[in-house]
């Protein structure tokens, strides 16, 4: 589970930073996975780590609208708020 002290946009930040090995510093609202250089399974990690962390599912449908940072955090508020 989610560590209560720490924010939604950071704990996903956490995450994209430890699968892509990217910086903080290079995610914004409007960072795409293009520019991460993320590929196809780097994203399938993120997205499988995402589940696990939020217990929530993520379809291929939804997981497919997702093509930057700031809609993957606000994606998962949503989901947590349903």
């Amino acid at each position: 589970m989610m560590e209560k002290t720490k924010s939604t946009e950071q704990t996903v930040k956490d995450i994209i930073v430890k699968i892509v090995h990217c910086s903080e510093d290079d995610l914004t609202t409007q960072t795409t996975w293009e520019d991460l250089d993320a590929d196809s399974l780097d994203l399938l990690q993120m997205l499988v780590a995402l589940e696990d962390t939020f217990s929530i599912e993520i379809s291929d449908d939804d997981a497919e609208t997702l093509t930057n940072f700031g809609d993957m955090v606000e994606y998962i508020k949503r989901r947590q708020a349903s």
